[in-house]
């Protein structure tokens, strides 16, 4: 998926200036785009694509994602979301395997573009619960 920031993409920020996504004009309507680059709407009113962005908010970047591999999925922490800064720069998003809080296991980073392709996923319930990863 080729996405570009454009000139026509509105950063939508927090009260305190954090940056929550943007929004992106499509036809008369507007879109609003995740962090991660991805749509966080179809085509609507620049109101409820601001009100998907703020009610995202950034907690969803601290939980347990999935990243498919050819091994099958891993539990993954998001560790860096970098969206491209100028034309032409390539953003990344890093991750690493999930350590369940310990201090003392090896982890392994994964450097993805952006925006993030779709084998980074959000967990699905009950899956993935054992340390697996180990």
């Amino acid at each position: 998926m080729d996405r570009v920031i454009t000139a026509e993409w509105t950063p939508h920020r927090r009260d305190d200036r954090e940056l929550l996504g943007w929004i992106r004009p499509e036809g008369a309507d507007w879109v609003a785009v995740d962090l991660l680059g991805r749509e966080a709407t179809g085509p609507v009113e620049w109101l409820d694509a601001e009100d998907a962005l703020e009610a995202g908010g950034l907690a969803w970047l601290a939980e347990v994602w999935m990243l498919e591999t050819d091994d099958g999925a891993i539990r993954v922490r998001i560790a860096e979301v970098t969206p491209p800064g100028r034309p032409g720069d390539a953003g990344r998003v890093v991750v690493h395997s999930d350590d369940f809080g310990s201090v003392d296991v090896p982890y392994t980073r994964y450097e993805l573009a952006w925006p993030a392709p779709a084998e980074l996923r959000h967990k699905r319930p009950g899956e993935a619960s054992e340390l697996q990863n180990f």
